[in-house]
């Protein structure tokens, strides 16, 4: 029996890859593709598929709270999650989270096809109990790092965010180097990423 999988990723060449990878070294057959979450979410193909391969870092609907929905509507169907993000540091809350496997954009092709195969199957990856049970990194920001941070992933300028606190626009900078040093992500996109991932930042209602 052929396995069908449904694969969501806003990069074009990365989905070229991963149906070339699925079908040529799995001959898994891809039945569907989405670019974005409110495509995932809204996919009539989605409810044929044997196996999802999520990006985490989708638009409009973020990869977090794609899982939470999909394992929701279609509680039967295996989520593997195929991200940038480092493992150690993700794989365990979305494992948690209902995904049935964590699989790193910089692993080899036939990791993400052993993993499919393994979720068709039914098998679920556990996550291991150091790294589930370890102190989330935005547990180290500081008071005013954790005000800053939470502000700058709500959608908050630099400028807006150092008026609101009274404080000058540099000792914010300064702030959110602290944060991006201690959470080890860099970009604005990584950082909003993060809050999600870890249930501080309400995921925004998809738009029509």
């Amino acid at each position: 029996m052929t396995i069908r999988v449904f694969i969501a990723d806003d990069h074009g060449v990365v989905r070229v890859g991963l149906k070339q990878v699925l079908t040529e070294l799995g001959g898994f057959e891809v039945i569907g593709e989405a670019t974005d979450g409110r495509q995932v979410l809204n996919a009539a193909d989605l409810g044929r598929a044997d196996v999802l391969v999520l990006d985490l870092s989708l638009p409009i609907v973020n990869g977090v709270e794609v899982l939470r929905r999909v394992r929701r509507k279609h509680p039967t169907l295996p989520v593997v999650v195929h991200s940038m993000h480092p493992e150690d540091q993700f794989a365990a809350r979305v494992l948690k989270g209902g995904a049935a496997a964590y699989v790193s954009k910089e692993r080899p092709p036939g990791d993400l096809v052993l993993a499919v195969e393994r979720a068709a199957r039914g098998l679920v990856e556990a996550p291991e109990a150091d790294e589930a049970d370890a102190a989330a990194p935005h547990t180290t920001l500081t008071a005013r790092e954790h005000q800053v941070f939470m502000r700058l992933v709500s959608g908050l300028p630099v400028a807006d965010i150092a008026a609101e606190l009274d404080v000058h626009s540099c000792t914010v900078s300064n702030h959110l180097a602290n944060v991006r040093r201690k959470l080890g992500r860099h970009s604005v996109a990584d950082l909003v990423a993060y809050a999600l991932a870890e249930g501080l930042l309400d995921a925004p209602p998809p738009t029509d």
